[in-house]
C-alpha cells in the first residue's frame, strides 16, 4: 500500500487504489498466464516483494532490481532466454490474449512492437531481440505524454509496430470509465466478470 498506482491513489485514495492494482494484476494474470503460447513471469517491485504471498505459486517471479522504468523493462529484455519478449504493466485492465497473440505475431516481421496508450503512454512494449535487444529508453520522459514519443524516436531506424490504443488507468477519471465499463472497484467483490474474496 503507498508503492503502487500512487497518480491513481492522489485522486481516489491508497486504499482504493491498491484495491485495484491488486484485482486488475490478478485478472491479467488469470486471462493471460494460462495461454500455452507463451511463458509468463511476474517481474516484482520492489525486489523483496517476490516472495509475498500474493503471487500466484504457478507463475514465475523475478525482481525488477534498481532504476527507473526503462532500465527495468531494459534489464527484462536484456536478462531473459532467446526468442521474442513481450513486457505489459498492470494498468490496462483490457489486454485480452488476442492482444498478447497480435504482439508475438508483429515481432515476426518488426523489431519492436508498442501497444499505445490514450495518455500519450504505452500498455505494451516487446522486442524481437534478434540478432540482440535494442537499448530504447534513454531520456523517456516516464509517465506522462511524451512516454510513447520518445520511445518512438529512440527506436528511429528499426522496424516498429503499433497494436491497438488501448486506456490504462493512472486517474480518477480513467478509474471512474473502467467502472462504468464494467469493473467494480471498491464497495463491491466484483471486479469484471470474476468474484473475488
Amino acid at each position: 500500500m503507498g508503492r503502487v498506482k500512487t497518480r491513481l491513489a492522489r485522486d481516489i485514495g491508497v486504499v482504493r487504489a491498491t484495491w485495484f492494482y491488486r484485482h486488475a494484476t490478478r485478472m491479467l494474470l488469470q486471462r493471460l498466464s494460462r495461454d500455452p503460447r507463451w511463458s509468463t513471469l511476474i517481474a516484482v517491485a520492489p525486489d523483496g516483494a517476490v516472495a509475498g504471498r500474493s503471487w500466484p505459486e504457478s507463475i514465475a517471479r523475478r525482481p525488477q532490481g534498481n532504476g527507473d522504468l526503462g532500465a527495468r523493462m531494459q534489464r527484462l529484455f536484456d536478462g531473459s532466454p532467446p526468442g521474442p519478449v513481450v513486457i505489459i504493466g498492470t494498468d490496462c485492465i483490457d489486454v485480452t490474449a488476442a492482444d498478447i497473440a497480435a504482439a508475438f505475431r508483429a515481432l515476426g516481421s518488426s523489431r519492436c512492437v508498442l501497444g499505445p496508450a490514450r495518455d500519450g503512454g504505452y500498455w505494451l512494449i516487446g522486442q524481437s531481440r534478434m540478432p540482440r535487444p535494442l537499448a530504447v529508453f534513454a531520456g523517456v520522459r516516464w509517465s506522462g505524454p511524451d512516454t510513447l514519443t520518445d520511445t518512438m524516436a529512440n527506436l528511429n531506424g528499426y522496424s516498429t509496430s503499433l497494436l491497438q490504443q488501448l486506456e490504462d488507468v493512472d486517474t480518477a477519471d480513467e478509474w471512474r470509465r473502467s467502472a462504468a465499463a464494467g469493473v467494480r472497484c471498491v464497495g463491491s467483490r466484483t471486479f469484471g466478470n470474476a468474484n473475488w474474496s
